[in-house]
């Protein structure tokens, strides 16, 4: 049995056959938000947990990153709107690396100079929350909306907006102190972001 980690409440999130318990370590198991907290508005957020510890039958797990899916990501875009998006690297309380995507998606074209603004705005309570916050309470925060809720409330002053969002995040390393962990991924070359503006 594979579980999420404690601070998603050690949900079930299925098995994987294996010959030997030690060839599931690293390996990774996808779910949906809504696998987890059961609000069928959470279902477009995919979830990914790598298996790094055995006790007994049960599989622990570590997370690993999460995304969009792309039927959801597509459908916040609009035309005549334009999408502002930040990508950052960060380094969480307790030593975890990871790499963000965020995502705002304004009410109507705004100016290169607001984009900025926004996109400065982002990257500040990004790094503040992680610099205040463990990888638990952090990913708990991301996931669940109240990272980008709080950008929302800062960037609306720059200008009006129709969304803000986490779309991607992607663990890079965790601590060489971590006990049982499988090794920190590798960092993968990033696929080419989707255009930041909406064809007219």
């Amino acid at each position: 049995m594979v579980i999420a980690p404690s601070f998603f409440g050690n949900i079930e999130l299925g098995s994987i056959p294996a010959q030997e318990q030690e060839m599931l370590i690293g390996r990774v198991v996808e779910a949906t938000l809504y696998d987890i907290t059961g609000d069928f508005s959470h279902h477009y957020l995919k979830l990914f947990f790598q298996i790094n510890n055995i006790d007994g039958k049960t599989a622990k797990t570590l997370f690993k990153g999460h995304e969009y899916s792309r039927d959801y990501l597509r459908s916040l875009v609009r035309r005549r709107t334009t999408k502002v998006d930040g990508l950052f690297n960060l380094v969480t309380k307790d030593g975890f690396k990871l790499r963000i995507s965020v995502s705002a998606l304004t009410l109507s074209r705004i100016k290169t100079s607001q984009e900025k603004i926004i996109r400065e705005m982002m990257e500040k309570t990004i790094k503040d929350k992680a610099v205040a916050l463990t990888l638990d309470q952090f990913v708990q925060e991301m996931v669940l909306g109240k990272i980008a809720s709080d950008i929302y409330n800062q960037a609306k002053l720059v200008a009006p907006l129709r969304h803000v969002g986490i779309r991607k995040s992607k663990l890079i390393s965790a601590p060489a102190t971590l006990p049982q962990s499988a090794p920190a991924p590798t960092p993968e070359a990033e696929p080419e972001e989707e255009a930041a503006v909406s064809p007219a």
